[in-house]
């Protein structure tokens, strides 16, 4: 089987390609079997107010993308922009990875993925802004 599958929680809900649905009251897997489906768990959705930090920013262009809100090709500059400046902070090996396979998903259009790479790097940013404060 090939294609992304989901994992949903009871009554979870996902936006697939501007529909919302919501699971049922048992947990299930769907696999979404049409390539380039815009996909974005709710769950996972950042509200504009929440992008407030430099990895934020960047995985909210790339929920706009995932949401239709934006088209990949007005993004992917800024998408491009936004990992380079972050590599020139997030120097360590895992960082390093997650930017590169974020890099090269925007290249082949791969949004979700580009989103699953980013969020990877959420917590490192927590812990250095609060380093960074103290």
């Amino acid at each position: 089987m090939s294609g992304l599958v989901l994992k949903l929680g009871p009554h979870e809900r996902v936006l697939i390609n501007g529909a919302v649905i919501e699971n049922g009251d048992k947990r299930s897997r769907l696999a979404v079997m049409t390539p380039n489906a815009n996909i974005l768990r709710l769950r996972d959705a950042l509200h504009p107010e929440e992008a407030n930090t430099p990895v934020r920013r960047v995985c909210y262009i790339a929920q706009l993308v995932l949401s239709g809100d934006a088209e990949p090709a007005e993004t992917r500059g800024q998408l491009l922009r936004g990992i380079e400046q972050l590599s020139q902070v997030l120097t360590d090996h895992d960082s390093r990875r997650l930017l590169a396979q974020a890099g090269t998903a925007v290249i082949e259009e791969q949004h979700y993925q580009v989103l699953k790479a980013l969020r990877g790097l959420l917590p490192r940013e927590t812990r250095l802004m609060a380093a960074g404060r103290a």
